[in-house]
């Protein structure tokens, strides 16, 4: 069969089965209620990212089960995380199935040695670490899926001839993600379905699998650039939010895209473009301007990093304060005064 009519078999039977979820999550009620840490103010169908484990399976289905490992785990992250969708799961459980999910796409990298396995366990922590860090950033229209083509396209061109994974994954993914995005990268209040933990998690699990390829072929870690607007942001919050002593497990709007989005009032199509860009000129200055060398690439990343974290600050020492004041706000209102 022709590959590009491959391709386009696989999108329209993506689309099909996302409308076929959006009946079964309209009848059964998968919906998510907005409350005052929400950045939505209207009920919208949850779940909808289910659609990027979908894919995957149908990939497998057209191009063979190569990874199997991976997709049982995927599965198993993506399964668990959708349960927590409809009903709260103790953060034990979504633990457990993140790390068991992580050991068996480590098992089909290759790099389960148990040896050094006080190397193995580090990695463990930074890879569910990571998924849980793009999970946080899931928050307004469009950003899961926006930023996540804002990944895999520049990983697709560094793939193109397949050097480092199955390139029709990458491809079977990204239309996945344009399935989602024709749903969910909308104006506030115009998406149709939202992610849930289901979506943000299971692209999560498979951008890090795909990553770790070429981490793993290149010996080269700095890949991990082409996440490292998504690793700012989410990080740094984190450092926020322990800071000021908070539960890390409880929902809020402190990310720098959510003050962004909240407010400041910029629409969430344009903040959303804004991280796609962002991530996409830094990838592309990695990819084709830096020089091919580990010192070039050690150089390129320390220095872009040290100028996405200090734009951070300055942006969070400037807005923050608004952010305060909505807390505040919102608390007088609680209280009736």
């Amino acid at each position: 069969m022709n590959e590009y009519l491959t391709y386009g078999i696989i999108l329209v039977i993506l689309l099909a089965l996302e409308m076929v979820y959006f009946k079964i999550a309209d009848q059964c009620n998968i919906i998510d209620k907005p409350n005052e840490r929400s950045s939505h103010s209207t009920i919208v169908l949850r779940g909808g990212g289910i659609i990027f484990l979908i894919g995957v399976w149908v990939w497998s289905a057209f191009f063979g089960f190569q990874y199997p490992w991976f997709l049982v785990g995927l599965t198993l992250v993506a399964g668990v995380s959708f349960v927590d969708d409809i009903h709260s799961l103790p953060d034990s459980v979504r633990l457990v199935a993140q790390f068991t999910a992580a050991a068996m796409a480590f098992y089909q990298l290759g790099i389960l040695h148990w040896s050094m396995w006080w190397i193995i366990l580090l990695a463990l922590i930074v890879y569910v670490g990571a998924t849980n860090v793009i999970n946080f950033m899931d928050g307004i229209n469009g950003i899961t899926a926006g930023y996540s083509l804002a990944v895999l396209i520049p990983l697709a061109l560094v793939n193109m001839n397949g050097a480092f994974i199955k390139q029709s994954l990458i491809i079977s993914t990204i239309l996945a993600l344009l399935v989602f995005c024709t749903f969910n990268f909308r104006p506030k209040g115009k998406a149709k379905c939202f992610a849930g933990d289901v979506g943000s998690i299971g692209i999560a699990f498979i951008m890090l699998f795909l990553l770790g390829n070429v981490i793993i072929k290149t010996g080269d870690i700095t890949w991990l650039i082409f996440l490292l607007v998504y690793g700012v942001d989410g990080c740094l919050t984190i450092v926020h939010r322990i800071m000021l002593h908070e539960d890390l497990g409880e929902a809020h709007r402190k990310h720098a895209y959510q003050i962004m989005a909240n407010e400041l009032k910029i629409g969430h199509v344009k903040v959303t473009s804004l991280y796609m860009v962002m991530q996409l000129v830094i990838s592309f200055g990695f990819i084709y301007f830096c020089p091919n060398t580990m010192f070039a690439h050690w150089l390129y990343l320390i220095g872009t990093l040290v100028v996405l974290a200090i734009t951070y600050i300055l942006f969070m020492k400037k807005y923050y304060h608004l952010h305060e004041e909505y807390l505040v706000s919102l608390k007088n209102n609680n209280y009736g005064i």
